[in-house]
């Protein structure tokens, strides 16, 4: 496969061990490795990720595993066993960092908790992912995304009022986890290799925790105004007029003023500057207050538009608005295709296959696609050579046992 870029990445020179499954903490291990971190993937033998048996498929192969994995070395390595533990504290020894989301308690059953990972590696840092924290009377339950979003208060949010609370469509909590993961990876190896009295250190995070941080805005409100913010469609609340709207030849756009500037410039593209100087719209305190009323004018206004039409019309006023894409716009927007948003790569059974390309752009130390999700166990005797200093003989035996 054709890199995007001969550079080394900012990450280069750090290796990372990749224990956790699924999408939260290993989107972040991804993350980190696009990067340029070298991140080896530890799976289960004849196992491994169970992110590799969710769809969607195409026969079948999983489409999401080439690039959830991206960028990572798969080693089969059984921690259930003595030998296996042993194994990765020797590559502990040789690493950076550990991220884990198992539940809490379980790797420390299995010998290979951060205080006995800690005794081999003394600078090492471990970054913690589970449902509900490592702490608190709720640490002990089974985490997933999509209970994590009910329980931080995400889902309550949205929905028709006359309609059941509905959860994201895809597991949204676990990818804002796994920009966490990363954000906490880099902050602890900045402290540990940056500062004076620097250490490593373990990181402990729930899923729920990294939505919910995000809701300044609920927590200030019932705090200070006793309002519980009930569901409903769109900005309600925030910024008037703000919404989904349909153009004249029946395409769906979003169009939002989150300042009493932009307002005044949608007003002047209406030709309804009347509305400046009105009593029920002149700020956005007033227009939320008359929201119905508001968006029906913008509602009206916009059907007398196409799409194309409109879309040009307030991109010349400077007026924030955007069409609904569906994927299959995505992929013929010129936008997407200028910052290489979607890349192509090759795959060894697909053959070429479009991905996500890499975010952000760094100007001198890009980012890169080295390798697609690996298969399972495919750099075992790679790892366990070059890192750990093993024979092919004494690999063998790790096979026979069903160590690896």
């Amino acid at each position: 496969m054709k890199n995007q870029t001969e550079k080394k990445g900012p990450l280069d020179g750090i290796r990372i061990l990749d224990l956790s499954t699924m999408i939260a903490a290993p989107y972040g291990a991804t993350l980190l490795g696009d990067f340029g971190a070298e991140v080896i993937k530890i799976e289960m033998p004849g196992k491994g990720d169970t992110l590799r048996g969710m769809g969607p498929f195409k026969g079948d192969e999983p489409l999401r595993w080439p690039t959830m994995a991206r960028n990572k070395k798969s080693l089969t390595l059984d921690l259930h066993d003595e030998a296996g533990q042993n194994i990765l504290k020797q590559l502990v020894a040789k690493s950076d960092v550990v991220i884990e989301n198992f539940r809490p308690g379980t790797l420390e059953n299995w010998n290979v908790g951060y205080e006995d990972l800690k005794k081999v590696n003394d600078n090492l840092i471990m970054i913690r992912v589970t449902g509900y924290g490592q702490t608190g009377p709720y640490s002990h339950k089974a985490g997933f995304g999509t209970p994590a979003t009910a329980f931080s208060g995400f889902t309550y949010l949205h929905g028709f009022t006359d309609r059941p609370p509905i959860s994201p469509s895809f597991s949204l909590v676990d990818y804002i986890t796994g920009i966490h993961v990363a954000f906490a990876t880099t902050t602890a190896l900045y402290h540990r290799d940056a500062t004076e009295d620097g250490v490593g250190q373990y990181v402990d995070m729930g899923l729920y925790e990294t939505v919910f941080r995000m809701m300044e805005f609920l927590v200030t409100d019932y705090d200070q105004n006793g309002i519980i913010k009930e569901r409903s469609p769109g900005l309600s609340g925030h910024s008037s007029p703000a919404g989904t709207f349909q153009t004249k030849d029946g395409h769906w756009v979003v169009l939002v003023t989150s300042s009493d500037r932009t307002f005044d410039r949608l007003a002047e593209a209406m030709d309804r500057k009347d509305m400046l100087t009105d009593e029920r719209f002149h700020t956005n305190a007033v227009r939320l207050q008359h929201f119905e009323l508001t968006n029906g004018i913008v509602a009206d206004w916009v059907k007398t538009k196409n799409r194309d039409e409109l879309q040009k019309h307030l991109d010349d006023f400077g007026v924030p608005i955007s069409p609904i894409n569906s994927i299959e716009d995505i992929f013929n927007d010129q936008q997407f295709k200028a910052r290489e948003n979607i890349v192509e790569v090759e795959h060894p059974r697909l053959g070429k296959m479009k991905m996500p390309g890499i975010v952000p752009k760094f100007s001198e130390t890009p980012g890169s696609i080295r390798n697609i999700g690996p298969d399972l166990g495919a750099n075992n005797e790679e790892v366990l050579i070059e890192i750990i200093g093993l024979t092919e003989e004494e690999i063998e035996d790790l096979k026979n046992k069903k160590i690896i």
